[in-house]
């Protein structure tokens, strides 16, 4: 069913900064012109600033479309129209209530309805005020409905995220928060969920029984691009494993939902997550990048970025092994690996099929190659299924061919992940969202490798991490496939 979205004020906290004007922007001007949104939809831009007008805002707006390679006529006129900006100067909660008077303002003026979304596009240390400027100012409360997005990272360990769950729900209902994690706003991602339950030859297959093990790798090519402060207190396995790749592993290895909707979706993740056995440091692999090259390119190391510290010993890199404890997965493992300056930017699951008990090629080959579905989430999306056939000719020959499908094939464009979450959040849809439950349970899990980290190995910029993580699979009998 086509979402409908109602006319609101969509309000964003740190409408000056990177993520506002690389991402949310040209995503929600591109659902304003496709009409996926509500032509009086109004975007409100909230920063420190006092000095700023709605007219710089702006000009500062239809700069960063036309970065975006947005036609600037347009994008001028649409800005015109929609785009506003407040300023909360030192954030007290009596900025927050003239700032509840100004929306008030502004929803009269346009004759919106009071539906309002408040995205908190900002620093992680900043959520606790900026929450709590929403709770106390009444901003939490409005004659529509009101949604509030919060980014990653939802909390710095257990407790962290304990604490923040209680502080937004003594503001907002769990139904109201959207925490937004932007990969599940891929393409490949979402279909992940309609590749198996709508196909029953894959469903039948996706068990302990036929499968092998699964590999999920997401590998970037870039450094912290000037992100140490941030990069120094998180590392690789806070930044990506305990919620990009875990919602990843979740969405391969739950349950069929009860129903296609947004609690019975969570409700097979969060048990995914309960399933999942902690994480035991001795089967993680921790790695930091030194000089290399990425694509003929010279590459400082890790600790000779700015901002980094010369003794650090913050992972920019994690591969681990993980177990799924319950019927349908029990003696799988799942292996994921993350890390910087590798050698291209590129995510894959690779989902290894158990081989034939026996075979009956033996005298003309020495192994055969097991079946393996290959699903690519970036960056050209699509599923390749990889099988064994008989090469033309004699002597008897055998090779491995594959069966691909790319979504640029079939669909273009696809739209960016952040319009897919984007447009959720105004239609009411939480599917794609985290729940409490779920990143508390998933916090748990890596407890153990994030208070006992194992030692630091070190690799070369440019090469696919160090050698710890490909012994991880050799003592498995198993290795890395080629992505």
């Amino acid at each position: 069913m086509p979402v409908t979205v109602e006319p609101c004020l969509f309000v964003v906290f740190g409408g000056t900064g990177d993520l506002m004007s690389r991402k949310l922007l040209p995503a929600l001007y591109h659902l304003g012109e496709r009409g996926a949104v509500h032509r009086d939809c109004i975007i409100v831009g909230v920063g420190r600033s006092a000095d700023l007008s709605d007219d710089d805002f702006r000009r500062q707006t239809q700069e960063a479309l036309r970065e975006a390679g947005l036609d600037p006529g347009n994008s001028q006129a649409w800005c015109g129209r929609c785009v506003h900006y407040r300023s909360i100067h030192d954030g007290r909660v009596e900025q927050y209530r003239t700032l509840k008077a100004e929306l008030e303002a502004l929803e009269r003026e346009h004759g919106l309805p009071g539906n309002r979304v408040f995205y908190l596009a900002l620093p992680p240390q900043a959520f606790p005020a900026t929450l709590t400027g929403l709770g106390e100012s009444g901003l939490n409360r409005s004659a529509g409905w009101t949604r509030v997005v919060v980014e990653k990272p939802f909390g710095h360990d257990v407790e962290s995220a304990r604490q923040l769950n209680d502080l937004v729900h003594a503001y907002f209902e769990e139904r109201q928060i959207y925490r937004i994690d932007h990969y599940l706003g891929k393409e490949t991602v979402q279909n992940l969920m309609v590749f198996r339950f709508a196909n029953p030859i894959f469903e039948a297959l996706w068990n302990r029984d036929r499968v092998d093990h699964v590999q999920i790798t997401v590998a970037e090519d870039l450094g912290i691009e000037g992100r140490a402060g941030y990069y120094e207190q998180a590392g690789a396995l806070r930044d990506m494993v305990q919620n990009h790749l875990s919602q990843v592993l979740c969405h391969i290895a739950m349950e069929v939902p009860a129903a296609f909707d947004a609690q019975s979706v969570r409700d097979e993740k969060a048990k995914v997550m309960r399933s999942l056995a902690p994480v035991d440091p001795r089967d993680v692999v921790r790695g930091q990048y030194t000089r290399g090259a990425v694509a003929d390119t010279g590459i400082p190391g890790y600790r000779e970025e700015p901002g980094v510290r010369s003794n650090s010993a913050t992972e920019t890199f994690v591969a681990m092994r993980l177990q799924v404890e319950n019927w349908r997965w029990k003696g799988v493992p799942f292996y994921l690996r993350t890390g910087k300056r590798l050698p291209r930017r590129v995510s894959r699951i690779f989902v290894t099929f158990k081989s034939a008990p026996v075979s009956l090629f033996q005298p003309f080959t020495s192994s055969l190659a097991p079946n393996v579905l290959a699903i690519t989430l970036q960056p050209d999306e699509g599923f390749d299924l990889r099988f064994e056939v008989k090469q033309p000719g004699q002597p008897l020959g055998i090779g491995t061919q594959q069966l691909h499908f790319r979504y640029a094939d079939a669909f273009s464009p696809l739209p960016d992940g952040y319009e897919t979450l984007l447009l959720d959040i105004l239609g009411g849809d939480q599917t794609l969202f985290v729940r409490a439950d779920w990143v508390e349970a998933s916090w748990e899990r890596y407890h153990a490798a994030l208070d006992a980290p194992p030692p630091l190995e070190f690799y070369e910029a440019g090469t696919w991490g160090p050698h710890g993580a490909d012994l991880l699979l050799r003592q498995d009998g198993r290795a890395w496939l080629p992505l």
